[in-house]
């Protein structure tokens, strides 16, 4: 059985973004401007421990593919460039753009057709909004899951979970996020590690 993870993006047009475009220190920048650097580092960059916890999880428990604007669903591990940040940067992360939109419907059928019966399909993300989570319904209807605790919890929270999780080999539980609670009162903080 196969879990493929499906990771929403960190923002492309936000401040880490534009700092990292701009340093003139930064090694992954010079790596992004000469041959390339792993789309799920760049994101981890920009992002911080939110995506580092997902891409941990989900490098522990299955397959990552990483939800970026204007490009569909990507490897981790797939070199990207200046241009390439700056092409996605462009694209706003909402399911009413076809920019956005079309491209993750397209390879989300592609990934739907080469499932076997028993293999899950689980989102990494917000699904309060509809941003992504519409197109995924439509294609993966009652096989799109999530991970129960996520409803309610902060980005930040959701990380460090999620490191935390994928350290110990400890899987959540995931529901199917169509008819599931989707908001929920705050969780406790999760307890400092020692």
């Amino acid at each position: 059985m196969l879990t493929a993870f499906l990771l929403s993006p960190a923002s492309c047009a936000g401040l880490r973004a534009r700092q990292l475009l701009k340093s003139q220190t930064s090694q992954l920048t010079a790596r992004l401007a000469d041959g390339g650097a792993p789309l799920g580092e760049v994101f981890a960059f920009m992002s911080s421990l939110y995506f580092r916890g997902k891409l941990a999880y989900a490098n522990t428990f299955g397959r990552a593919f990483v939800i970026a604007p204007g490009r569909g669903l990507l490897p981790p591990d797939l070199l990207i460039r200046v241009d390439d940040l700056q092409q996605m940067a462009l694209v706003p992360v909402d399911e009413a753009e076809p920019a956005f939109r079309d491209p993750l419907i397209r390879d989300a059928t592609a990934l739907h057709r080469g499932l076997a019966a028993d293999d899950r399909i689980v989102l990494l993300g917000s699904v309060a909004t509809e941003k992504y989570v519409g197109p995924l319904l439509e294609v993966f209807g009652e096989r799109l899951l999530f991970p129960t605790t996520f409803a309610g919890r902060g980005d930040m929270s959701r990380g460090g979970l999620l490191l935390r999780c994928a350290r110990t080999g400890t899987p959540l539980e995931c529901v199917p996020v169509r008819g599931a609670v989707r908001h929920g009162p705050k969780p406790p903080k999760l307890s400092r590690l020692k």
